[in-house]
């Protein structure tokens, strides 16, 4: 008999079938193992996106110490080699063993998936980390990090090896105060990007510095021999201020809300302009809830309340009219709304959603005291800001009507669909394109061109409306605009519900010059203000013609920047390259332009995401407002690109 513990082995083993799915198909990655293999689940891609998340997440948690009221300085350098610091004032974390790991707790934060004190609530009340992996996998995907901890009087040293430690902690000096330095290299076995972004960085810690008012944050750039820091008094107020900078606004300073109720603290500002569109961004504990959440729409519900009250109260709403809505008293807003909680409860695939219920009542009950007493101490702006509320009112009632005219026509009906739009045969969204194209000419290249399938053509006669600068009625009045509207299908503003869109591709395809360029910037301006909805989901494309063909002996090439035409005729071996240059889509045959611009198989698409919504809406107001001179100064600064980053 075999040992009972030991069971014997079959002596034959037949082949598994390929259907079968068995304990032996599952593979269990160890934390350092799964973090390197699938690196884009704990920082959302390799590319610079990625890299400047590992940053960020060494940065977050010297922000924690900021929140818990131990930091006011945080450091972060560039360093030449490809490497990053970020060095911080806080308590340095600790070094003493930890009772479980049996290892020192500096390494234990640096090694081990989910382990932080965030969890245990007693060393950080609020803290931006959710999930406690920033360190730990920041260190699985460098190629060697050290850390220096300043406590108890001495510098604790430790250095790691694409997340293994070297050796244990050990003491190489005698320090000054407390704090934090970690040092890392992102590793290229991993990262298809190893260079920082400066300006993109700064508007991330200025962020920060905002919303922890007090603390200083410094960056340096060894590469380029630049530096900047962003320290700010007046915390959110100012980064409302910032916001408005361009904009001419109704009441001169934002108004400010801040209550604290146990460990939880709330703030808000806000301040109106001339503007059409609303520009609130919520966080919790730092982090930008780009869907909003339980927070933000506790103060939308207590703004609507307190202005109606107000405005019945002062008699600049009869009694008789109806109550301001939503809409009404968030059209030319500019606001922030910043929660510190303990546990914050994330929803959502991107986890920019709050979720924890008690935050709704909190942020009314907060803004609906301080907003009132605001209104009843300043007479003034509160009638400067009903009147600017009314206005709207008046505009958006106007607008409804045109807006749901074009709701009723939009769908999947094609006798419904405009006249110019050459639909395609498909049903299916997802497998559905839509070319927005400009001018008559191209359009009609586009349409011979294009594979009738699935490739739905709406040529734009012109350039279409600023949106920016135009009031919600003026906007629906637009032939070029409620075209667009009823194509796509899915509503707007509010009303857009993403389920009902029509083509999954919507390709904004204009000319290779200023004039398409601008086209371009207006399109973007819409999609953004009354789209945003279809930009988050990812439906809005831009096409990327060629600038060239360059045709010789060797055959012919499709070049799209001037450097690319550079480089082929550099490379080139033939004696003689016949070079067009195409001012636009309309001078190219139906045939070139399948072939360079619209063939799947060919092609070159630019998905527009939105990384940062709050420096997305600045660029749009300076690029598409009234102020010349800073959109002067951005068009000079950024002319030698092609594209519009946002």
């Amino acid at each position: 008999m075999p040992d009972a513990e030991e069971p014997q082995k079959p002596k034959t083993v037949k082949a598994k079938k390929a259907a079968e799915y068995t304990a032996e198909d599952i593979q269990v990655l160890g934390g350092r193992e799964a973090v390197r293999r699938r690196p884009g689940m704990y920082i959302g891609s390799t590319d610079q996106r990625g890299l400047h998340h590992m940053l960020y997440e060494i940065v977050y948690n010297s922000i924690d110490e900021a929140m818990a009221g131990s930091c006011d300085h945080i450091t972060v350098i560039l360093r030449k080699d490809g490497s990053a610091t970020v060095i911080d004032n806080g308590r340095g974390i600790p070094v003493d063993i930890h009772p479980t790991t049996k290892v020192s707790a500096l390494e234990t934060v640096m090694t081990v998936l989910h382990a932080g004190a965030k969890f245990g609530g007693k060393s950080y009340t609020v803290s931006g980390g959710l999930h406690g992996v920033g360190a730990s996998v920041v260190n699985a995907l460098s190629e060697w990090v050290t850390v220096d901890v300043k406590r108890d009087g001495k510098i604790h040293h430790q250095e790691y090896k694409r997340g293994v430690p070297v050796a244990p902690v050990k003491v190489i000096g005698q320090a000054e105060g407390t704090g934090t330095t970690t040092s890392f290299l992102a590793d290229k076995q991993i990262f298809t990007e190893s260079n920082y972004d400066f300006e993109t960085i700064c508007e991330r810690l200025r962020e920060m510095a905002y919303l922890n008012k007090g603390v200083e944050i410094s960056i340096i750039d060894e590469i380029h021999d630049k530096e900047k820091t962003f320290y700010f008094e007046g915390g959110i107020a100012s980064f409302v201020r910032h916001l408005n900078r361009n904009r001419e606004v109704r009441h001169t300073l934002p108004i400010y809300v801040s209550k604290s109720i146990d460990t939880t603290s709330i703030e808000v500002a806000l301040q109106y302009n001339d503007s059409f569109t609303e520009s609130a961004f919520s966080f919790a504990n730092c982090v930008n809830t780009i869907d909003g959440g339980t927070h933000l729409t506790g103060f939308r519900s207590a703004l609507t309340r307190v202005l109606n009250d107000y405005a019945k109260k002062s008699k600049l709403l009869k009694e008789d009219d109806s109550n301001l809505t939503g809409e009404d008293v968030r059209e030319g807003l500019t606001a922030i709304v910043s929660v510190k909680l303990p546990e914050p409860q994330f929803e959502g695939q991107t986890k920019g959603k709050l979720g924890n219920i008690e935050m709704k009542s909190l942020v009314e009950s907060a803004v609906n005291d301080g907003l009132s007493l605001y209104l009843e101490e300043h007479p003034d702006d509160a009638k400067k800001i009903i009147e600017k509320c009314v206005t709207s009112a008046r505009a958006r009632e106007a607008a409804r009507k045109a807006r749901d005219l074009i709701i009723r026509k939009s769908g999947l009906d094609s006798a419904a669909l405009p006249g110019i739009l050459a639909d395609c045969s498909e049903r299916d969204p997802q497998q559905c394109e839509l070319f927005l194209v400009e001018g008559p000419s191209a359009g009609g290249s586009a349409k011979e061109g294009r594979n009738r399938r699935f490739q739905a053509i709406l040529p734009l006669r012109g350039k279409i409306l600023n949106v920016e600068k135009a009031p919600p009625d003026k906007m629906l009045a637009n032939a070029e605009i409620r075209t667009m509207i009823t194509a796509i299908g899915a509503g707007i503003d509010e009303d857009f519900d993403p389920e009902r869109v029509r083509y999954h591709k919507i390709i904004l395809m204009s000319d290779a010059d200023v004039d398409g360029a601008h086209i371009r910037t207006l399109l973007l301006t819409f999609f953004f203000r009354h789209m945003r909805k279809l930009v988050d989901a990812g439906h809005l494309y831009i096409a990327q013609p060629p600038l060239y063909r360059i045709k010789s002996s060797d055959g012919v090439k499709w070049v799209y920047t001037e450097q690319e035409k550079d480089e082929t005729l550099k490379a080139s071996t033939a004696r003689k390259n016949e070079i067009q240059r195409y001012k636009g889509l309309g001078e190219m045959s139906a045939e070139q332009l399948w072939e360079t611009t619209m063939d799947p198989a060919n092609r070159t698409l630019l998905n527009v995401s939105i990384d940062d919504a709050a420096k997305a809406d600045e660029t749009f107001q300076m690029l598409m407002g009234d102020e010349v001179p800073p959109r002067k100064s951005f068009i000079q600064a950024h002319a030698k690109y092609a594209t519009l980053d946002v």
